[in-house]
């Protein structure tokens, strides 16, 4: 069947970062009075969101309750109202600080927003306690079953909820908030609200924190066995096609449709695409000193090529030199031969190929040794396999994302029951040059001023939730012929100051 696609020095933020802090209510773009919204072939009486972070709402680093209020699901069962949709709950936290508690004791972060650090105009985390504490669940279960931090397997697994495996990391605190029971899954509690319509958007963290610990993980393709998994660690792609058609069999189970999500690409990221690879201003004198400092480094990286312990390739790969302007960093690579043999390290100079990642920007320049004036992190000490993605990794990264998106949308294709997003392609948009225009306005990826990305670098703001909403509501009117009202996107807040003001 034919569908279409729809369209997603020490780093700081600038002083004339564009902020977005509207404090207008959020409405439907029904102004057409003779408009009739239906819903077409589908029943939108009883929605159900399966999915993680992205369907929970979560934004600069935390979950916070005008996040939760503006997340995907929340803002599409507005539009679905308007054409028969019924209620929609949330296991809305208490407050707009983020962060969460177990017996008292903070176990997650506060929410990031822009204050000033060291005099610069930063991300920093908001100054305030939780009050959310998971010990005290949500009194119903709620439509919105987004688990922020789980994997596609993690959807299926008993005991995820249960409050006492979280200290033991068996269990997800989010999920222990409104887990029907101990040895409930997310599954199966979304199932037994017996869905008429649903969305399932799942697999990002399943090759996103291998991305975002800089390739610190395994790429698992290959093992059958997530118990094996570690936390970084990405998922093989027959695991993920498997889990994945058992949460779609599930979901239909209650004979209701629904709408899949793809995964975009995270190296599009600001996470990613932030800091560049090249962040180091030199003057010549600099250069040279530096030079001078790797000199002995440089004549044995010869002396490994002249005893043909690696080639000519390699050996320029891994040259250290500096010169007037704007420099590479020093990187471990764990890729390049081993040569520990002749007392030489795995480094080298990063290349237009490697991602740092966004944290890696607060090192560069630091001293990794507070009394050695020659450490400085990214110069004099090489940055950590954690600090960038070499080309390896992202190879890793993008044959996964393929593979998982092609499970997507080959399912998505056999079943005229389901629609598909393309959230792919339009994450893709928004990274491009130009950015993302909407009719009412523009978003781009670029780190605080974009629009899209909230201040984690990772997470859509409340705006970037609106704009996939709209890409729902696209694909649920091309595939069931319903039609409902868009939300308006420039009506929505993208980041953030700190409302302490500076400190």
């Amino acid at each position: 069947m034919n569908r279409k696609a729809i369209p997603f020095k020490k780093l700081a933020i600038a002083g004339s970062v564009s902020l977005a802090l509207t404090a207008c209510a959020p409405e439907f773009d029904d102004s057409v009075k003779d408009i009739t919204f239906k819903p077409g072939s589908a029943d939108f009486s009883t929605y159900v969101a399966v999915g993680d972070s992205l369907t929970a709402g979560y934004a600069d680093g935390a979950l916070y309750l005008d996040g939760q209020k503006h997340s995907f699901p929340a803002l599409l069962a507005g539009s679905l109202a308007k054409a028969g949709g019924g209620a929609f709950s949330q296991p809305l936290v208490a407050d707009n600080n983020g962060g969460l508690l177990l017996g008292g004791n903070k176990i997650a972060e506060t929410r990031l927003v822009l204050g000033l650090v060291n005099g610069k105009q930063s991300p920093k985390r908001l100054d305030a306690d939780p009050t959310t504490d998971i010990a005290n669940p949500v009194d119903d279960m709620p439509n919105n079953m987004g688990v922020p931090g789980a994997k596609s397997f993690h959807l299926g697994a008993p005991g995820y909820g249960a409050l006492a495996g979280v200290q033991a990391g068996t269990a997800n605190p989010y999920f222990v908030r409104f887990a029907s029971s101990d040895t409930a899954t997310v599954i199966g509690d979304a199932v037994a609200q017996q869905p008429s319509f649903f969305t399932l958007w799942i697999g990002n963290n399943d090759v996103l924190f291998y991305a975002t610990s800089g390739g610190d993980g395994e790429d698992q393709t290959g093992n059958i066995d997530p118990t094996s998994y570690g936390p970084d660690d990405i998922t093989d792609p027959n695991v993920f096609a498997a889990t994945y058609q058992q949460l779609l069999t599930a979901l239909k189970s209650a004979g209701g449709k629904g709408v899949l999500l793809t995964i975009p690409d995270v190296t599009d990221i600001p996470y990613f695409t932030t800091v560049p690879w090249n962040p180091v201003p030199l003057d010549q004198a600099n250069a040279d000193a530096l030079n001078a400092a790797y000199a002995a480094y440089n004549g044995g990286i010869q002396q490994a090529l002249a005893n043909n312990l690696i080639d000519a390739d390699e050996a320029a790969a891994r040259t250290i030199s500096f010169a007037p302007g704007q420099n590479p960093v020093v990187i471990e690579d764990e890729d390049l031969t081993d040569l520990s043999a002749l007392n030489l390290p795995s480094i080298r100079q990063t290349t237009a190929d490697d991602l740092l990642v966004l944290t890696a920007g607060s090192r560069i320049g630091t001293l990794a040794d507070e009394d050695d004036p020659n450490s400085a992190w990214g110069v004099g000490t090489p940055l950590e396999d954690g600090d960038v993605l070499v080309k390896s990794e992202r190879d890793a990264i993008a044959n996964a994302t393929a593979a998982y998106n092609a499970t997507i949308k080959n399912l998505a294709d056999a079943d005229d029951d389901l629609a598909l997003v393309d959230v792919n392609g339009l994450m893709s948009q928004v990274a491009s040059a130009n950015g993302y225009s909407f009719g009412t306005g523009q978003v781009t990826a670029t780190f605080g001023s974009g629009g899209a990305f909230s201040l984690d670098g990772i997470h859509p703001t409340q705006r970037g939730y609106a704009l996939i909403t709209n890409a729902v509501i696209d694909a649920i009117e091309s595939q069931f012929g319903a039609t409902l009202p868009r939300v308006e996107p420039m009506e929505y807040p993208t980041i953030f100051l700190d409302p302490n003001g500076p400190s």
